[in-house]
């Protein structure tokens, strides 16, 4: 009897122990839910069951229930951290409080959590001294402070985090020397402290960091020479020390980096010769030596870099002819150079940007025959000669200057809007030769017809006109007699708006609704087929609208900005008529309508593959590009959205619809009231109303997550890539409509996108990448 009653007595101690165990579980569950929905970031959990709280966004526990990552995205919580009691979370290895409005020093909550692997604060107002105490967080694998307000020097404490691997402390102000110790970090894999105030030399010790991948340092006040201990970084793949004061000459021990993708030494004061070790950069795709005091000539070696895509060498002091090979790649800047000798191009040609200009080369060009995709070309200031590009069309070329050479004309029959900044012309389609050659053909003419009647002078241009019309072929004769009748797109454009005006009225019914194709911000557009089968767009602007100031300026607007840009990936302007009736523009005709139409229509989402939308998202980039960093002033669009992308039969697209574009001037303060569509308004806007073409770029962010989305992204864009290097997997993100990429190249190109969306819609304008740079990296 006694045994069964000591048995009794153990199995309900027992059940005791396991229910006060478990009422501690729930207890401190409930703890823990306590403080997260203190933080009122997920008001509609309050009332679930406790054991819930680890499915909320943004939470992950272990599989005891104990949450160890936080994910805080966007989300206001101000300098009290929004009343959220991090002592609550003892388990916590992942903690991001990225763009949250955080002021003031780094909470000291924060610097308790010994368990931390990963800690991201970027992107917020926190200032001061980055504290010595980060170094108690013994387990961080991954710290993220970039774009804060942190000064001060580097603390050396910060050396002692051995596990390291990914640091990133850009565009903030920290200043002084770079540490010594920084050695220390010999797991390190990414280094990111460019934009601050660093100053002094390079210390040779950052060569112990065999480790690194990315190394950046650009825009400091860095000083000295690159140590040649730095070639044995072997794993480095990004180099950028550009916009410091290094000098002496480029070590030659850098060419030892082979896996080097990316190179840039630019704007500092480098001086004596390029290594020629840099022909052993085989994986280099990217490289400036810009802006230094560079001499001597260009190693052969750099010119058979198959991978090489982008060379800038501009304002160095470099002699010697240019390669042929050169011509393989896409973007070559040679500019204001001692360059000299003949220019020799081979097949094949892929230049789109060839600047030779300010150097001293001589003969004939006739080799820039192979190079049909030029987009911008300048030659000026050399001794170039001749005219052998007279019957050489260039169907993308966008700009043109051949000022300050020996007696050199190019002239292009006009196949596309080129602006030549000597001689000021330009032409429109279809026009068939430039106003620049018809000049020519008719000083030709008229001084053979003189010869012959000098007594007659007077009449030479009469008589001029009636031979060149006496030439026109049958077709031609066709054609005129259909012009007589409908009107000729170009010159009813040029020179008679009236008949443009009832040519398209016709071809449209007096605009009747079922030619209407869609409607833009500030009227609607129509499907016009005229008689000799050329289709255009016309964007109507009707005329109640164009009695209201804010429509009328639209229109003026959009003609100004479309007039002057030129780029393959802009919708093309041919013209614009006003009317008493009516006002409207004429563009080129895109025949499968805009990005959004496309991405909510299933039947035509599915047949849009994701290396076509890649490549939408590439046309955009570079379009952006163009108006940022090559028009002078520079360009921003400000309603960059998926309704203002049109696609062509090939499903290319381009940027449209300019009615709100602004030039930005550098001396004015460029405030602005708030333009766009909403859901790809930059945030800064809201308050400061100043337009920066990081507004663009942010609209640019969000369109390119829409189109790997396949809508768009909405409440996505608070969560996603909450941090650099760490990534949401694509299969949870992509149009799900699209099968999952299988080539892993796609994949890969894919990522890339995913990353460079993210690096554009930082809440913080001065985080977000450049639309170069957005460039580089789709790229790569």
């Amino acid at each position: 009897m006694a045994y069964y009653i000591t048995h009794l007595l153990h199995v309900m101690l027992l059940f005791f122990m396991l229910s006060q165990t478990t009422t501690a579980s729930d207890f401190k569950k409930s703890f823990q839910v306590k403080a997260l929905v203190a933080t009122n970031r997920w008001p509609q959990y309050v009332n679930a069951s406790k054991d819930d709280h680890c499915t909320w966004d943004g939470i992950n526990c272990n599989e005891a229930g104990s949450v160890i990552e936080i994910s805080f995205y966007k989300h206001n919580l101000e300098s009290n951290l929004g009343g959220l009691d991090l002592s609550s979370f003892p388990n916590l290895v992942r903690l991001v409080l990225d763009e949250c409005g955080l002021e003031g020093s780094v909470p000291k909550q924060i610097l308790l959590l010994s368990n931390l692997t990963f800690l991201s604060l970027r992107g917020n107002r926190l200032k001061g001294n980055l504290p010595a105490a980060l170094a108690n967080l013994i387990s961080l694998e991954y710290l993220d402070l970039s774009t804060n307000n942190f000064n001060g020097e580097l603390p050396v404490a910060l050396t002692n985090l051995i596990t390291l691997k990914h640091l990133y402390l850009y565009n903030n102000n920290i200043s002084g020397k770079l540490p010594v110790a920084l050695a220390n970090l010999i797991g390190l894999e990414d280094l990111g402290l460019g934009y601050n105030n660093f100053s002094g030399e390079l210390p040779a010790s950052l060569a112990n960091l065999t480790h690194l991948s990315y190394l950046f340092l650009c825009k400091n006040q860095l000083t000295g020479s690159v140590p040649p201990s730095y070639g044995s970084m072997l794993n480095l793949t990004w180099l950028d020390f550009s916009t410091n004061h290094l000098n002496a000459s480029i070590p030659n021990e850098i060419g030892n980096l082979q896996n080097l993708e990316a190179l840039d030494l630019g704007d500092n004061n480098f001086d004596g010769p390029i290594p020629s070790s840099f022909g052993n950069l085989s994986q280099l795709m990217f490289l400036n030596l810009g802006m230094n005091s560079i001499s001597g000539p260009i190693p052969l070696g750099i010119a058979n870099l198959r991978k090489l895509q982008q060379i800038d060498l501009n304002h160095n002091s470099l002699v010697g002819p240019v390669h042929p090979e050169y011509g393989n790649l896409s973007y070559l800047d040679f500019s204001s150079n001692l360059l000299s000798g003949k220019l020799s191009f081979q097949r094949p040609c892929n230049l789109l940007h060839l600047d030779l200009s300010m150097n001293r080369m001589t003969g004939a060009i006739t080799s820039l025959i192979v190079c049909n995709d030029l987009e911008y070309l300048d030659l000026s200031s050399n001794n170039f000669i001749g005219e052998e590009l007279n019957n050489l069309e260039f169907p993308h070329l966008k700009f043109l200057n051949q000022s300050q050479n020996n007696n050199l004309t190019v002239t292009i029959p006009c196949r596309s809007s080129v602006h030549d900044t000597e001689t000021g012309w330009s032409c429109n389609a279809f026009s068939g030769q430039s106003k620049s050659e018809e000049n020519i053909q008719r000083n030709k003419l008229v001084h053979n017809l003189t010869t012959f009647f000098l007594v007659i002078g007077g009449l030479c241009y009469l008589l001029l006109v009636y031979v060149c019309y006496k030439k026109r072929t049958a077709t031609e004769k066709k054609l005129q007699e259909e012009t007589k009748k409908h009107g000729d797109v170009c010159s009813v454009l040029n020179y008679d708006g009236t008949i443009a005006y009832e040519d398209f009225i016709t071809a449209t019914e007096d605009f009747d609704l079922k030619y209407c194709i869609g409607t833009g911000g500030y009227g609607s557009v129509y499907e016009a087929k005229l008689p000799d089968g050329k289709v255009f767009a016309l964007k109507k602007l009707h005329h109640f609208e164009a009695k209201q100031p804010v429509f009328n300026r639209s229109f003026k607007n959009e003609v100004q900005m479309l007039t002057n840009l030129r780029h393959r990936s802009i919708v093309r302007l041919y013209g614009f008529c006003l009317h008493n009736k009516c006002n409207f523009l004429v563009y080129e005709y895109m025949e499968n309508g805009s990005l959004f139409c496309a991405l909510s229509n299933s039947e035509i989402a599915i047949k849009l593959d994701w290396m076509q939308r890649v490549n939408i998202i590439k046309d955009v980039a570079h379009a952006l590009a163009y108006m940022h960093h090559d028009c002078s002033p520079p360009i921003a669009h400000r309603d960059i959205s998926s309704n203002n992308i049109l696609l062509n039969s090939e499903m290319e697209g381009f940027v449209g619809d300019f009615g709100a574009a602004r030039l930005l001037d550098p001396d004015s303060s460029n405030q602005t009231v708030i333009a766009g569509t909403l859901g790809y308004i930059a945030p800064e806007l809201a308050y400061n109303m100043i337009v920066t073409e990081k507004c663009d770029v942010y609209s640019f962010g969000v369109l390119a997550l829409e189109i790997i989305v396949g809508k768009h992204p909405g409440d996505l864009l608070s969560s996603l890539n909450n941090s650099i290097g760490h990534c949401t997997p694509l299969e949870n993100i992509l149009d799900n409509r699209l099968p999952y990429p299988t080539n892993r190249l796609t994949e890969k190109d894919i990522m890339v996108v995913c990353n460079v969306a993210v690096a554009c819609i930082h809440t913080n304008p001065k985080g977000r990448s450049t639309m170069r740079n957005v460039c580089h990296e789709l790229s790569r």
